[in-house]
């Protein structure tokens, strides 16, 4: 059983990689933007109160937190779209493991995930930026980065579910830009407000990029938010994974 599901799996997974040569614009895109995101708050809006040190130092890991939450649109309208054209359909006909289309899904994401994450380090090194961390800490912020994405992406893939349509989408990709922008990711907590502080300091990708920070030897590192950056994505994925593959079943009946 478990070899069919991952053979599945990979099935769906080759679908949804296919669809980047058919739509390389989209995925150009998708890397661009977080690039454009980097420069402007490094050196044309500015930022970083609070910051002691090279402001870019800090902001690079907060900007690689800050990718792995956004971004989530493409698969989020690719899930609605196989709904409404008949495409689970036609899946449901077929001899396939039940959740194997998200599994491809979410798979084809992570590897997107990973290479814009290729992409914006390397643009921070172009840029200055350098990780000063062990080889350990430096894979160690990496994953850490791509388990958060990992998270934000099943917590995507449940409310594409829930929108049902491609329309809908709007309303709900505005409650994913609070996480990005009510974090630590452009200054630190001590700068802000009390309760405004408090509230960027719980924040889960606070959490990711203040354990990136100090995996990458960067700025505003704190080592006692690794565990934290573990367990948040963790207990997410404990509540949304269950609730998409559920919301699946049901969809498919």
């Amino acid at each position: 059983m478990t070899t069919y599901a991952l053979t599945d799996s990979w099935t769906m997974t080759r679908r949804e990689l296919a669809h980047w040569a058919r739509q390389p614009v989209q995925v150009i895109v998708g890397l661009v933007f977080p690039v454009m995101l980097l420069v402007m708050f490094g050196y044309l809006v500015g930022g970083g109160r609070g910051v002691r040190g090279d402001y870019i130092d800090y902001l690079m890991p907060g900007m690689l937190a800050l990718t792995m939450a956004f971004g989530l649109e493409g698969t989020m309208l690719a899930v609605t779209q196989d709904l409404n054209k008949g495409v689970i359909d036609r899946f449901r006909s077929m001899p396939m493991t039940n959740g194997a289309v998200l599994v491809g899904r979410s798979t084809a994401d992570m590897f997107q995930s990973a290479v814009g994450l290729a992409v914006m380090i390397g643009v921070g090194y172009a840029l200055g930026w350098r990780a000063n961390g062990s080889v350990g800490g430096f894979l160690g912020a990496v994953g850490l980065l791509l388990l958060f994405r990992f998270a934000m992406l099943w917590i995507g893939i449940h409310l594409a579910m829930v929108a049902g349509k491609p329309e809908m989408l709007v309303a709900v990709q505005i409650l994913i830009w609070p996480v990005g922008f009510l974090s630590n990711a452009f200054a630190t907590p001590s700068s802000m407000p009390d309760w405004l502080g408090t509230v960027v300091e719980w924040n889960p990708m606070s959490q990711t990029a203040t354990a990136a920070r100090d995996l990458f030897g960067s700025p505003g590192g704190e080592p006692g938010h690794v565990w934290a950056a573990v367990v948040w994505p963790l207990l997410l994925l404990a509540v949304f994974f269950p609730l998409a593959v559920r919301r699946f079943g049901r969809l498919s009946r």
